[in-house]
């Protein structure tokens, strides 16, 4: 089974993700992780600047080599660590500036073609979580369950201001920068799938959203011979 979580920035997608599949006892596919490896990737090979070539870019999404694995001794889910060609960047990929270029790179279609191979890839067996901005529209438009996760603009920039550390203001502004790209974008755009249930997680805590997701999950589980 896959439970396709898609939605912008702060909304709480990966701690939801990470929590409800460490609940249900899946493994977790943090899909920025993949495309924050390959703006790491960029900026380390072009002493920090990114290539302004989108085929450069798709060309470097194809090469590297980008593994995710759960740490021992965890439930699935629970802490992943994230290995770009054989190098942990669990940290290195969270940092600002990476998460920035990350929203430019994804713009490009060479490159989100090169990530949809690779995460469709891991999505073949098993039972997933997935999270990201195109999960239940393109990278698994068959998934079992789809939620598109909302907050309002302000929480969400909250959200994002206190775990960097970073100013309220200036975190709403690149912010807003960013959801006009993700939603303008040429490929992929966000937007929830036609069949998505929409949560507003602004007044919700994680684990009501868990909660909730989990029983949309067991509901459409209901017929099949497994139980989890």
């Amino acid at each position: 089974m896959v439970i396709a979580i898609d939605g912008p920035a702060g909304a709480g997608k990966s701690t939801i993700a990470r929590a409800l599949a460490r609940e249900l006892g899946f493994a977790y596919l943090d899909s920025g992780a993949l495309y924050r490896c390959v703006a790491l990737a960029a900026l380390e090979r072009s002493a920090g600047e990114l290539p302004e070539s989108p085929d450069a870019l798709g060309e470097l999404a194809r090469e590297v080599t980008i593994e995710l694995r759960d740490l021992p001794a965890q439930a699935p889910g629970a802490s992943t660590c994230v290995l770009l060609d054989g190098r942990d960047v669990s940290e290195a990929i969270r940092a600002r500036e990476v998460s920035e270029a990350a929203s430019t790179v994804a713009a490009h279609a060479q490159v989100r073609k090169a990530l949809l191979k690779k995460q469709r890839q891991l999505l073949a067996v098993g039972d997933w979580v997935a999270e990201g901005r195109d999960i239940g529209t393109v990278v698994a438009p068959d998934a079992a369950v789809k939620v598109f996760l909302t907050a309002s603009a302000r929480e969400r920039a909250r959200r994002r201001a206190a775990e960097l550390g970073a100013d309220l203001l200036t975190v709403l502004a690149e912010q807003a920068i960013r959801d006009r790209r993700d939603r303008t974008r040429e490929h992929s755009p966000l937007q929830p799938a036609p069949d998505a249930v929409t949560l507003d997680t602004s007044a919700r805590s994680v684990e009501q959203v868990v909660q909730e997701i989990a029983r949309l999950a067991r509901e459409r589980h209901a017929g099949a011979d497994s139980e989890f």
